[in-house]
């Protein structure tokens, strides 16, 4: 199996990040949506979610897909591959609830 590692080795730090930013750059285009509006929703959702769980951000993946809805229109669908290390023991709500 040695041999394919080479054909499907991960990239580098520095690569893959390049490469995610030109897919996102790419999807906000797709979606009609500026970059800086897909950022602050996606820092939205892993603010979000990371009070409850914890989060592998090395591994998230965020995609802007389009499908046919009712009626016959397109529309734009945001899909989120969000890696969960565990559940954190204490969340926001049990830090409200105490107070």
């Amino acid at each position: 199996m040695a041999f394919w590692d080479g054909f499907f080795k991960k990239k580098s730090g520095s690569a893959s990040k390049a490469v995610d930013r030109i897919k996102f750059v790419l999807q906000s285009d797709r979606s009609g949506l500026p970059p800086e509006t897909l950022e602050r929703i996606k820092n939205d959702i892993i603010s979000v979610l990371s009070n409850y769980v914890e989060i592998d951000t090395e591994e998230l993946d965020f995609n802007i897909t389009k499908a046919p809805s009712e009626g016959g229109a397109v529309t734009s669908a945001l899909c989120a591959n969000i890696p969960i290390k565990g559940l954190k023991r204490t969340t926001v709500d049990d830090k409200v609830h105490k107070e």
